[in-house]
């Protein structure tokens, strides 16, 4: 029979977890950094290849928002959302129409629990940005 001696027993750590980073499907390097960094305004973090002519893993980042953009064929599906909660939606909204970017020009959806700014990426992507 095993007995537990709460002074002798030291409890098992919490389980934690970080924030999750998506990664995204992307097919064309030129088309994703076009969207991600000249019309989102996303920074690279880092990029990694095995080889010069494998497929491109990328990470970016913009004010504490981090996704991975992936070529490799099993990392993800194209057409995923992303539901990205934040504050300033307007500013935002602001900033990307004036960028008057050829392939879209978001609009902010007024939802039952707060706003709705969603852009879709060249690859069937949306990211849904929400402020509450």
């Amino acid at each position: 029979m095993t007995s537990l001696d709460p002074v002798t027993e030291s409890p098992q750590p919490a389980i934690t977890f970080e924030k999750a980073i998506p990664i995204l499907r992307m097919f064309d390097e030129a088309k994703a950094r076009e969207f991600y960094l000249g019309f989102l305004g996303f920074s690279v973090e880092f990029e990694h290849r095995f080889e010069a002519d494998l497929p491109l893993y990328l990470g970016i980042s913009r004010n504490g928002l981090q996704l991975h953009l992936s070529e490799h064929h099993g990392d993800a599906c194209p057409g995923s959302t992303i539901f990205i909660p934040m504050r300033n939606i307007e500013p935002l909204h602001d900033e990307l129409l004036a960028k008057r970017y050829g392939y879209g020009r978001p609009d902010i959806v007024q939802q039952g629990w707060g706003k709705v700014l969603e852009v879709h990426d060249p690859f069937g992507n949306r990211l849904r940005f929400c402020q509450g």
